[in-house]
């Protein structure tokens, strides 16, 4: 059952995502395509996984408890607050922060989630913004 109850959040969830996507439009044109396609292309795939979620014939699944629902539960707090320090903080801040909880509910310890969250921040962005030329929040490490 919780399999079908996934299922159903996921199609609900991508739903919200198309709906909110669908009225995305550059100001310019400068592709093709234009930028709500990546959103809508996320949240088809999404809805096609939670549909197969929600039809495949039943298996026994249990509902995580004690220790892994708490590990859960953090790991998708970090996202959430992520998504809501993002472009305050910028890019590199805000992807440091989130590897902090997430490498510690993964056993890595302080150094290796810092100077992980550190590299994986700056690379990213690098990469992003020089190589793919994505613009990308540096939020508070603006400099001019």
């Amino acid at each position: 059952m919780s399999d079908r109850i996934l299922g159903c959040l996921a199609i609900a969830g991508a739903a919200a995502m198309a709906a909110a996507a669908w009225g995305y439009a550059a100001p310019v044109e400068y592709e093709p395509v234009g930028p709500r396609a990546f959103p809508l292309l996320l949240a088809l795939v999404m809805a096609s996984c939670g549909a197969w979620l929600a039809l495949r014939p039943a298996q026994h699944a249990d509902w995580p408890q004690g220790n892994r629902l708490g590990r859960i539960t953090i790991c998708a707090g970090a996202i959430v607050v992520y998504a809501l320090l993002f472009q305050l903080l910028g890019f590199i801040l805000a992807t440091v922060l989130m590897a902090l909880p997430a490498g510690r509910v993964f056993g890595g310890t302080w150094r290796q989630c810092i100077a992980g969250g550190i590299g994986l921040g700056i690379v990213l962005y690098l990469m992003f913004d020089k190589v793919l030329d994505v613009v990308l929040p540096l939020g508070i490490l603006h400099w001019n």
